[in-house]
C-alpha cells in the first residue's frame, strides 16, 4: 500500500522505515529540509539498533523516500500517519497539543482538494479526547477525510523488532473501513499472529498512557521497597526475584535503580493525571504523582549516596560516570537520570568524567561544562569514586582488577544493579547499591540533599 509518515522523529523514522521494509512503498514527510536532506542519504539522527541498515535497504530498493511537502503526501497517498512529538508543556504537566494540530491544520486543505475516501491515523501520545476533536476540525476542513489512533509502544533499542513483530497492535476507529484498513496495512503481523485490538478513539489514546503508568508504578514501587531495604538490612534483588516470581506480579520493570527516564514515561504520567484533574478526577491518579516523586528521589539518592563515598563533600573530588543515555541502547539523553546526577555533582564541586558508548555527542551539547571521552580507563583516572549510572552490557564486562589499577580510589556505585557485587568486590573494590546489604553498613544514604 502506499503511506505516508509525517513526522521523522523517534516514531515516525521507525515507523516509516519499518512500514517500507514490509513492502508499503512510504513517503516520509518532515519540515526539517536539513534532517530530509540527510535521511535521502540515508543517515539517521539517532541511534537505535537495525535502523540505518533497515533505512539504507528500503531507500535502495524505493520502497522509502522523504520530502518536506505535505501537498505531495496528499498526492502520493490515502493513508497519513502522524507521529509528530507531544512533549511536556513548558507552563504545566498537560501535554503540548501545538504540533499534531499543526499537521491536520496543513493537511485537511490538500485532502479536501481531492476526491474519494481518505485516513489520518494518529501514532502520537495524546490526552483522551484528542483524536475526536482533531476528527471533528478534519471533518469541517475535509469532509471525506477520517481519523484514526493507533498508538505506538516502542521501547528505545528494540524499536525496530516491537514494530515488526509487536505484542499487540491498538486501534482506535470509528468505522468499519477504517478498521479494514488497519488489518490490510498490518497484514503480516495478523498473520504471524499478533492480537489486533479494534476499539474506540478514546480507549485506545487511553491505552498507552495506561500502559506507561503502570510500568512506571512498578519501577518506583521497587525504587521504594529498595529504600525499605536500606533501613532494614534486606536485599532489594531478592526481593524483586521472589514477588516476580508470582504470575500476578511479574518480574519485568522490577528492577531498582536510578529510576526512569526518557521523553515518554515522565510527561506519560504527568500527563495522563493532567487530564484526569481537568475532567475532575485528579484524587483517582493522584497515586502517580507519588510515583514521579519517589522517581525522581532516586537521582537524590544517588547523589547523597556518592557524597558519602567521597568523604561527604564533593569539593575538589573526581568522580567518573559510566553512562549518559537514559537507558542502554539508544542514544536518547532526554530527562537522562544518569545526566541528571552527573551535573548536580559537578553543580557541588566535582570534576566529572563521562563515558557512554552512543549518547556522547548528545549529552556534550546538551551539558557542555561536563567532561567526556570515549575511553572507559580515561573516563576513570585518579576517580574518587566510580558511578554505573547506565546499564549498557559493555560495562558489566569491564575488568574490575584492571580498573582498579588507573582510579585513586577503588570505590564504585552500581545504581542499575547490573554488575556483579561479589566479583567487584573481590578486586578489591568498595561496591555499593541501593537495597543491598553491604560490608561494614547499609547501602542506602541521606537523600535529603538534592
Amino acid at each position: 500500500m502506499r503511506l505516508t509518515v509525517i513526522g521523522t522523529g523517534y516514531v515516525g523514522l521507525v515507523h516509516a522505515t519499518c512500514m517500507a521494509d514490509m513492502g508499503h512503498t512510504v513517503l516520509g514527510i518532515d519540515l526539517d529540509a536539513l534532517r530530509i536532506e540527510s535521511l535521502a542519504r540515508g543517515r539517521a539522527p539517532f541511534y537505535e539498533p537495525g535502523l540505518c541498515e533497515t533505512l539504507q535497504r528500503t531507500l535502495e530498493s524505493g520502497h522509502l523516500r522523504f520530502t518536506t511537502s505535505l501537498a505531495e503526501a496528499a498526492r502520493f497517498a490515502r493513508i497519513h500517519f502522524v507521529c509528530v512529538g507531544t512533549p511536556q508543556r513548558p507552563d504545566s504537566n498537560a501535554a503540548d497539543l501545538r504540533f499534531v494540530d499543526a499537521v491536520i491544520d496543513d493537511l485537511a486543505p490538500y485532502l479536501r482538494e481531492l476526491r474519494g475516501w481518505c485516513l489520518v491515523v494518529g501514532k502520537s501520545t495524546v490526552p483522551v479526547g484528542t483524536a475526536a476533536r482533531l476528527g471533528d476540525r478534519l471533518g469541517r476542513i475535509a469532509p471525506q477525510a477520517e481519523i484514526a489512533w493507533n498508538p505506538e509502544f516502542l521501547r528505545e533499542g528494540f524499536a525496530m523488532q516491537d514494530t515488526l513483530r509487536p505484542e499487540r497492535l491498538v486501534v482506535g476507529v470509528v468505522s468499519s473501513r477504517a478498521d479494514e484498513t488497519l488489518r490490510e496495512i498490518y497484514a503480516p503481523m495478523l498473520r504471524a499472529g499478533t492480537p489486533f485490538i479494534s476499539t474506540d478513539l478514546p480507549t485506545a489514546e487511553l491505552v498507552k498512557l495506561a500502559a506507561n503508568s503502570f510500568l512506571a508504578t512498578k519501577i518506583s514501587f521497587i525504587n521504594a521497597m529498595a529504600e525499605l531495604c536500606d533501613a532494614m538490612g534486606a536485599d532489594v534483588m531478592t526481593l524483586a526475584e521472589a514477588i516476580g516470581r508470582d504470575p500476578r506480579i511479574g518480574r519485568p520493570f522490577l528492577q531498582p535503580g536510578l529510576g526512569f527516564g526518557g521523553s515518554c514515561l515522565p510527561k506519560d504520567i504527568r500527563a495522563l493525571v493532567a487530564r484526569a484533574e481537568e475532567v475532575g478526577l485528579g484524587e483517582s491518579v493522584a497515586f502517580l504523582r507519588q510515583i514521579d516523586e519517589i522517581n525522581t528521589r532516586q537521582r537524590r539518592r544517588a547523589i547523597a549516596l556518592a557524597r558519602e563515598l567521597v568523604g561527604g563533600s564533593f569539593s575538589g573530588r573526581k568522580v567518573a560516570v559510566l553512562g549518559a543515555a537514559f537507558k542502554p541502547g539508544s542514544d536518547d539523553v532526554r530527562d537522562s537520570p544518569a545526566l541528571a546526577v552527573a551535573a548536580a555533582i559537578h553543580g557541588k564541586g566535582a570534576w566529572v568524567r563521562v563515558h557512554d558508548p552512543e549518547a556522547t555527542d548528545n549529552a556534550r551539547a546538551d551539558f557542555p561544562g561536563l567532561q567526556f571521552t570515549l575511553d572507559v580507563p580515561k573516563a576513570c583516572e585518579d576517580a574518587d569514586v566510580v558511578l554505573h549510572l547506565t546499564a549498557w552490557p559493555e560495562y558489566g564486562e569491564i575488568d574490575p582488577t584492571g580498573l582498579a589499577a588507573v582510579v585513586r580510589r577503588p570505590v564504585i556505585l552500581d545504581a542499575r544493579h547490573t554488575l556483579d557485587a561479589a566479583r567487584w568486590r573481590s578486586s578489591g573494590w568498595t561496591f555499593r547499591a541501593f537495597g543491598r546489604p553491604c560490608p561494614g553498613g547499609l547501602a542506602g544514604g541521606d537523600s535529603s540533599e538534592g
